[in-house]
């Protein structure tokens, strides 16, 4: 049985689902950084290995099942956590796995990011497991965040504006999420904005936008970083909008690393300049 680090009056604990980026800008390795800049203790299950840089996927090796629900055992039975939040699950028997093992405990809230395509374009997950994400991972959901590609696959709704992405929003709260964020990045427009709805009410988060191709890990690290917001017991709003003045500043404030989709900044406010 999960106990809830909260009961023990102990350090905020986050778990991350999700594949490795040998890179260390998006997925585990951006997840865990999140969680650490923000004041949560992250722990962690692999669920496949990817060879990637700045320029691209170069290779893909998803893990053994046994092996990713033996992760999950281990940090539900001795650590736990207040939260969790999946990223990279590239195949329904990745999915059906990771939903089955986290049925056997009592769940806190869950964080889907719904990861299809690596920054470079490289797809990360199947057509058949996209539609297992729908049919039994979303209905867990205490909030999931697509960005407008993914949420367009996921719902079959042409985004291309706030309205638009208002019905796509609809769309996931009807299929079982308690709430939902359509990142706006690939809208076009001066701003970023944002369209978060939790079944009641719409609220439009907006940012600027800076000129920069270091983006790399933007999606995981916004999930992560609402992760991180409720692990720490602030509501979902809250959460949603500390997380994207988290990641609007990582980007302001990135560094060129590699020759390609250089990562976020992560560490902004504790790096100072060099």
């Amino acid at each position: 049985m999960h106990v809830s680090t909260k009961e023990l009056g102990s350090f905020p604990k986050a778990m991350t689902i999700a594949g490795s980026d040998s890179g260390g800008g998006a997925g585990i390795q951006a997840d865990l950084k999140t969680f650490s800049a923000n004041g949560v203790y992250g722990s962690s299950v692999v669920t496949a290995v990817t060879a990637q840089n700045t320029l691209g996927v170069h290779d893909v090796f998803e893990l053994p099942s046994s092996l990713i629900e033996s992760q999950i055992r281990a940090v539900m039975s001795d650590i736990g956590c207040d939260v969790i939040k999946t990223g990279m699950l590239s195949s329904s028997t990745v999915v059906e796995t990771v939903v089955r093992t986290l049925n056997d405990f009592e769940l806190p809230s869950l964080v889907i990011d719904p990861v299809m395509k690596a920054k470079g374009g490289a797809s990360l997950i199947s057509e058949e497991a996209i539609e297992t994400v729908k049919k039994i991972l979303i209905p867990m959901a205490s909030i999931v965040t697509p960005n407008i590609p993914e949420a367009i696959e996921l719902t079959g709704i042409d985004i291309n504006d706030i309205n638009s992405a208002k019905k796509a929003a609809l769309y996931l709260v009807n299929i079982g999420a308690d709430s939902v964020v359509i990142k706006g990045g690939h809208l076009d427009g001066p701003e970023a904005q944002d369209l978060y709805y939790d079944g009641d009410v719409f609220e439009i988060f907006s940012s600027e936008r800076f000129d920069t191709k270091n983006t790399h890990g933007t999606g995981c690290t916004f999930a992560s970083a609402i992760a991180a917001g409720l692990a720490k017991g602030l509501t979902m709003l809250r959460s949603v909008s500390d997380a994207k003045d988290y990641v609007s500043m990582a980007i302001k404030n990135n560094r060129n690393i590699g020759s390609g989709h250089g990562p976020i900044n992560h560490f902004y406010k504790y790096w100072g300049e060099y």
